[in-house]
C-alpha cells in the first residue's frame, strides 16, 4: 500500500510539473517571458507609441514626408557620377520626364541623387523608347542602384529575352523576377521599392544582408530577396563595407526615360 501511495504522489508530481512546463512554453512571447493570459480585451490594447501621419498625396500626388527627387521640372538633385558634375540629361516639359543623354560621346552620362541614403522605400516611373533598336541587353536598357551598388534592372523585354537573371525587374545577375509585368514598350512603367540596407560590424564583417522588394506595375516581382552582395557584370557579387550611399539611374547607351521619382527614408 506504501508503494502505491509513493508512485500515485510520483505521478501526480510528474503531471503537475508536466502542465506547468507546458503552460510555460504556451506562456512565453519571443523574448522569453512568462507572460499571464489576459481576461480582458483591454490588456492587449496599447496606445503608445503613436505613429506619425502622412498625407499620401500631400505633395502634388507625392506623400507628404517623401524627398521628391524628380517632378519634371530640374535635374538639380541630380550630379553626373563619373566625376559630380551637372547632370546631362534631356528635360522632357511635356511629359515632365527626363531622358538619358550624352552631352559628350565619350563620357558615360549615368548620374546619381547628391543626397545619400540607406533604407529606403522608392518610386519611380520609366518608360523604354517607342523606336525599337537593338537585341538583348541593347534595347532599352537602364538599372536603378540602390546606395550606388545594387542594381534593379531595367529593360525593354518584349519579345526581346535574354537571359532571366538580367531580365527587366531582376536584382542584376543575382535574382530571377517572379514574373514579367512590363507594359507594352514606349509606354509608362512604375517600380516601387522597399529596400533594407545591409549590416556591418566593426570588424568590416557583414552581419546582416540588404533586402529588396519590388513591384512592377503593382505586380510582386522580387519578395524580400537578400542581396548577395554588390552587382558586378564579371565576378562574383562583393561585400565591402559601407554607409549610405546614392540612388543611381544608368546610362546604358540608350535613352530611357524616367519621371516622378521620389523616396521615403525608412528609420
Amino acid at each position: 500500500m506504501k508503494r502505491i501511495l509513493i508512485l500515485l504522489i510520483g505521478l501526480s508530481l510528474f503531471s503537475c510539473n508536466q502542465k506547468q512546463k507546458e503552460s510555460k512554453e504556451i506562456s512565453k512571447d519571443q523574448t522569453d517571458e512568462v507572460l499571464v493570459e489576459p481576461t480582458t480585451p483591454e490588456e492587449t490594447e496599447f496606445y503608445e507609441p503613436v505613429p506619425p501621419t502622412v498625407n499620401p498625396t500631400g505633395q502634388n500626388g507625392v506623400p507628404s514626408d517623401a524627398i521628391v527627387l524628380f517632378d519634371g521640372t530640374s535635374l538639380e538633385e541630380w550630379v553626373r557620377s563619373k566625376d559630380k558634375a551637372e547632370a546631362t540629361w534631356i528635360l522632357n516639359e511635356q511629359e515632365k520626364s527626363m531622358i538619358v543623354h550624352r552631352a559628350d560621346d565619350s563620357i558615360n552620362a549615368t548620374i546619381q541623387t547628391k543626397k545619400k541614403f540607406g533604407s529606403v522605400q522608392l518610386h519611380l516611373e520609366w518608360k523604354s523608347p517607342e523606336h525599337i533598336k537593338g537585341d538583348g541587353q541593347n534595347r532599352g536598357n537602364s538599372g536603378v542602384f540602390l546606395q550606388g551598388k545594387y542594381e534593379v534592372q531595367i529593360l525593354d523585354n518584349n519579345d526581346n529575352d535574354t537571359y532571366v537573371n538580367g531580365q527587366v525587374g531582376s536584382v542584376y545577375k543575382q535574382s530571377v523576377p517572379l514574373a514579367k509585368a512590363s507594359v507594352p514598350t514606349g509606354e509608362w512603367n512604375t517600380y516601387d521599392i522597399i529596400y533594407h540596407a545591409p549590416e556591418f560590424n566593426d570588424e568590416g564583417e557583414k552581419t546582416k544582408s540588404a533586402t529588396i522588394t519590388v513591384m512592377h506595375n503593382g505586380v510582386l516581382v522580387q519578395d524580400h530577396f537578400e542581396i548577395k552582395g554588390t552587382t558586378e557584370y564579371i565576378g562574383w557579387p562583393k561585400n565591402k563595407p559601407h554607409g549610405k550611399g546614392p540612388i543611381v539611374l544608368q546610362d546604358h547607351d540608350s535613352p530611357v526615360s524616367y519621371r516622378n521619382i521620389w523616396v521615403r527614408e525608412i528609420k
